[in-house]
């Protein structure tokens, strides 16, 4: 079950005070579950990466990328098999990798984020982040140690700076997907952990606001 929330809700959540400070969190409207599950799956098939073991499930069904690049979000069938996709890819619905513990009931919302609002967000509890941040999870954290250039686990930091590059040369990102429990608890980054590094490591080239999907659930423990 996917719980979306009314219109005069949306309008209430524009404004969010965190610590006695006002953040810009604007959000739009919102979303199902299969359009998240769309945007996660479109933005790894797009990487380098993670796009080949996508592309090897896709083949071994005999289905073609056009269904993960170009969601048709009213076809039933389309939205059943790219929910399988992403639980075989990353542990959807599975209870496994980056959804291990996931809610089943998510209110998901499309929304636009300032740079003070991404300067708040947490990285996923996962040994690789946690490293990289010194232990504190926050985006905050790492972007601190990479300028000075500490790397965790001697994995090379040239990805980030790779994706600085193209964000000043003017590359659109995809949507970031955070979670939290509430509109007033930290945010964790679900899936796009190194564009969120690049924005903070050079928000003079981030755009006045960037789209992000945003879930909540009381449970939500990532």
């Amino acid at each position: 079950m996917t719980l979306v929330a009314s219109s005069a809700a949306i309008h209430d959540l524009r404004h969010v005070i965190r610590d006695g400070i006002m953040f810009g969190m604007q959000y739009l409207h919102p979303i199902s579950e299969d359009a998240m599950v769309a945007v996660f799956l479109k933005t790894e098939l797009a990487s380098a990466r993670f796009g080949p073991p996508i592309l090897a499930i896709l083949q071994r069904d005999g289905q073609e990328p056009q269904i993960i690049d170009q969601p048709n979000l009213t076809n039933p069938a389309d939205n059943a098999y790219r929910r399988q996709v992403l639980g075989e890819w990353r542990g959807y619905q599975r209870d496994a990798d980056v959804f291990k513990d996931f809610p089943p009931d998510v209110r998901w919302y499309r929304a636009v984020a300032t740079i003070a609002d991404l300067a708040q967000l947490r990285y996923i509890n996962d040994d690789y982040w946690i490293e990289l941040s010194g232990g504190s999870r926050l985006v905050t954290d790492a972007v601190a140690r990479i300028r000075q250039g500490i790397e965790a686990f001697q994995v090379s930091n040239a990805g980030f700076w790779y994706m600085v590059e193209a964000l000043c040369a003017g590359a659109v990102f995809p949507e970031l997907i955070l979670v939290g429990k509430d509109e007033r608890s930290p945010l964790v980054v679900l899936e796009g952990h190194v564009r969120l590094t690049a924005y903070l490591l050079r928000p003079n080239c981030v755009p006045t606001t960037v789209p992000v999907l945003v879930g909540y659930a009381p449970q939500m423990e990532k």
